[in-house]
Parts: C-alpha cells; sequence; structure tokens
C-alpha cells in the first residue's frame, strides 16, 4: 500500500469514527473538534467551554484526531460543527493558494471557506508559526541566529519533523529549497516526540511551533525565519455555515475570542499542559476565568 493510499484509509476511518459518534448528538448540542496536538486541544475547549456558557447547550468534543487534513476533511464532510485552525494552513495546504501578509491571508480564507460552506472568524489574537529550534548553550556556541545561518552548517543535523511537516507544499519541500538546506536526514515524528527526540539527542533540530511550551522546558533556541518563507498562521475559528444558521448567537460567541490569546499567552499555556502536567479542561477554563469570559 503506498503511502498516498495509507494516509487517505487513516482519514477514511477517523471521520467514519466521528460519524458513528454522531448518531448520539443530542438536538442542542455541537461537535468541536481538534488536531492531535497541546495547542489544538486547548482552542477546542476555550470555544467549547464558552460555548457551554454563553448558549446553554451540550458540547460533544472530538479531540486529537489527527493532522490538519483528517480533521478539515471531517468539518468538510459535515461531521464537526467547529474548529480551530491557522490561516496560512487553509490558503496554501488546503487551496493550494498564495498566501500574503496576515491581513491578505486572513481576507483569502475567509473568502475561500465560505465557498465550501464554512465560515471563518478573526483570529484569536496570535501567530504560531513553523521554526526550527536546537540547543540554545549548542546555537550560542555556533553563533546562530538564522535560518540562514543554520544552513551554512545544516549537513550536519538530524531534523526530527512532524509528518504532516514533511510532506506539506508549505512544510520542508519548499523550505529546503529556498535556505538550500541539505540535512544529513530527517525523522518523521508526532509532535510530541519531536521534543523527546531532541532531549535524547535522536535528532539535534526540530521543526518546532512558536507557541510550544516545551521550547522553555527544554531549552531551546528558535532561529529566525530571515527571509520570510513561512506564512502568517493566525489562529481562528472556523465554523459550519449551516451550523451558524441554526445557531446564530454562536456568532457573537466566538467573536468574544477575537485577538483575546497573544503569542505568550498561548505558549503559557500549551506549557502548562505539557510541562506542568495540568488539565487541558481546567487550562481552558482558568483562562477564561481571568480573562473575564465566564464567571469564576
Amino acid at each position: 500500500m503506498t503511502k498516498v493510499k495509507f494516509l487517505k484509509l487513516v482519514s477514511l476511518l477517523v471521520i467514519m469514527t466521528i460519524l458513528s459518534g454522531c448518531i448520539f448528538k443530542s438536538e442542542d448540542s455541537m461537535i468541536v473538534g481538534s488536531r492531535n496536538n497541546t495547542e489544538s486541544i486547548i482552542l477546542s475547549n476555550v470555544m467549547g467551554q464558552l460555548i457551554e456558557d454563553k448558549m446553554g447547550i451540550d458540547v460533544i468534543y472530538k479531540e486529537n484526531l489527527g493532522g490538519s487534513n483528517v480533521v478539515w476533511n471531517a468539518m468538510l464532510n459535515g461531521h464537526i460543527d467547529v474548529i480551530p485552525d491557522y490561516t496560512g494552513t487553509i490558503v496554501i495546504n488546503y487551496y493550494q493558494e498564495t498566501a500574503g501578509d496576515a491581513d491578505e491571508t486572513l481576507d483569502k480564507t475567509k473568502e475561500l471557506v465560505t465557498a465550501d460552506g464554512i465560515t471563518a472568524f478573526d483570529s484569536f489574537g496570535f501567530n504560531n508559526t513553523y521554526t526550527l529550534a536546537l540547543d540554545e548553550d549548542e546555537a550560542e556556541r555556533l553563533n546562530l541566529k538564522t535560518f540562514s545561518d543554520f544552513a551554512e552548517i545544516s549537513e550536519d543535523y538530524v531534523l526530527g519533523a512532524v509528518f504532516e511537516f514533511i510532506d506539506r507544499p508549505d512544510g520542508l519541500p519548499g523550505f529546503e529549497k529556498e535556505y538550500d538546506l541539505k540535512f544529513k536526514d530527517v525523522k518523521g515524528m508526532d509532535h510530541g516526540m519531536m521534543y523527546r527526540s531532541i532531549n535524547a539527542k535522536e535528532v539535534n533540530i526540530i521543526n518546532s511551533y512558536t507557541t510550544d511550551g516545551q521550547l522553555q522546558m527544554y531549552n531551546l533556541r528558535v532561529l529566525e525565519d530571515d527571509k520570510g518563507y513561512f506564512p502568517p498562521y493566525h489562529a481562528l475559528p472556523l465554523v459550519r455555515t449551516e451550523t451558524l444558521n441554526e445557531y446564530p448567537e454562536l456568532e457573537e460567541v466566538l467573536l468574544l475570542l477575537s485577538d483575546k490569546i497573544d503569542e505568550t499567552t498561548m505558549q503559557t499555556m500549551n506549557a502548562k499542559v505539557d510541562n506542568d502536567g495540568m488539565m487541558v479542561e481546567l487550562v481552558a477554563k482558568e483562562f477564561l476565568q481571568e480573562s473575564g469570559l465566564i464567571n469564576n
């Protein structure tokens, strides 16, 4: 079986699992989904808890479903009502369009998803883009600050990267070409495994996200994208337009989250889960309470 066929089969099985869960969806309930990473699960809980509090309806959480394409296809097929997603991912990965600056990419996101029966809201307030990260002491010793600095010695490094990044059009292929990177090897793995692998020295550089909580925990330096290769990846809510028509008050509820989460706040929430072991539900509730969006 080819890799492409395998991934399609996995996506189909996940969607079938989601669909089977929908059989038990009550009339006044909403399904909120997320990818298989901490940040996505936190954001789904932030939205879900706010929906429950403001609208008084049950929220069914479909968490940790897989990569972006799996969750996106589940939404397109009507099996999820609400998800968090990212502007650059939507424009480049889903629609194979060209991204612009932050505002242009957001406008294009809203335009593109509308045609597929989905409504995109304004950003939560932070940009979580791809980056490279390596040991702080090593980066200091070699005076590595930018991707271009690293490119000069990339042939000595083994990259740990999430599977999705390796194949995405806005991921590794174009990134290697832009910076003339020549890694000694590339090892695909899930997001959490990247940090365990670099800590165990199984790889010596990783493709992290700028809001990852583990960056602090493992004392890693984030390198600068000095050529501006990666587009904006502003996080935002996506909602099925059919769901929005059924629950028009949902728009007002989700707009409460616009510009409420900056990069530091998101990284702190990620760290509370990944580094401190807090329950996702508690981290989301704490944020909503401290932001004055729900009562204590």
